[in-house]
């Protein structure tokens, strides 16, 4: 019985707008990939690569509109092709997902692209300066005011971490933390007298496209031991979506753990009692 149904059905034409739904899914996957590839490695200029991901973004949304007609002509007039749609809309929804997120990210969050934990005396960009000297990159000097109190009202608990360390002893656990990270070390200065201020300036790079973002990080002496600033600051973009405040919060998390790992690592060393010594080994009397 169900190979007489399914007879007629084999008979029936394939949709054509379900056809198109696939290639232009399919067309739009390999376009964003590309693009991505192309940006994240540096092979060309990332402005065009940059247009041509949200090329592919719009191919995946016409995609979904295509996939909605065809499957409005496949209920009218019984044609096949549900398959077809089902692989288009899976792929459009893989393409259009994590730019979704962005979209909301960017409506929800301000828009400033430069985060420190000192908006008064925020860390220079010294080795990095000439990298912000592009065409189109934001500029090494501090954005300002405004942009200080907008980070105040969205991420408030952004501030400057002080440590019960040395100076040396801060700037050896930041530079583990950098180097754990695999940010791209352009400058580093550890703590010298007289002033005792250590300096690392970096490169860290978005989880998928792979813009670059700098980070500055001074660590200096404190009245309870060290102080460590952070900044952290887009290259492109007027609007970060949050990936520069998420980068010093997580920062300052670790910095504050592996301190007190290794503060407590040693105040057990120091309280662990000490190993008797063995007592010696009384002589034997030789009898003749």
């Amino acid at each position: 019985m169900a190979r007489r149904f399914a007879a007629p059905y084999q008979l029936e034409p394939v949709s054509v707008l379900a056809t198109w739904a696939r290639y232009l899914a399919v067309f739009a996957l390999v376009a964003g990939a590309g693009s991505i590839i192309i940006i994240r490695f540096g092979f060309l200029e990332f402005r065009p690569a940059l247009i041509t991901f949200f090329g592919a973004l719009g191919l995946a949304a016409l995609s979904i509109l295509v996939a909605f007609a065809a499957f409005a002509a496949i209920w009218q007039n019984g044609s096949r092709g549900m398959g077809r749609i089902l692989v288009a809309l899976l792929l459009d929804i893989a393409i259009l997902a994590y730019p979704a997120y962005l979209a909301v990210q960017y409506r929800k969050l301000p828009a400033i692209h430069d985060i420190t934990t000192d908006p008064i005396d925020p860390p220079r960009f010294d080795a990095l300066a000439r990298l912000r000297a592009g065409d189109g990159a934001n500029p090494a000097a501090y954005a300002g005011l405004y942009s200080a109190e907008q980070q105040h009202t969205a991420y408030p608990d952004i501030e400057p971490v002080t440590l019960e360390a040395t100076p040396q002893k801060a700037f050896d656990e930041v530079l583990k933390l950098v180097n754990k990270r695999k940010w791209l070390i352009i400058d580093e200065r550890a703590p010298q007298p007289p002033r005792l201020v250590g300096r690392i300036e970096a490169v860290a790079r978005t989880p998928i496209m792979g813009f670059r973002e700098d980070v500055s990080i001074r660590v200096q002496p404190d009245t309870d031991g060290a102080r460590v600033d952070i900044r952290s600051s887009s290259r492109y973009f007027e609007h970060d979506l949050g990936t520069n405040a998420a980068r010093v919060s997580k920062l300052i998390d670790d910095l504050n753990d592996a301190v007190d790992n290794a503060t407590s690592r040693a105040m057990k060393k120091q309280l662990a009692p000490a190993k008797a010594a063995p007592a010696p080994k009384a002589a034997v009397k030789r009898t003749q």
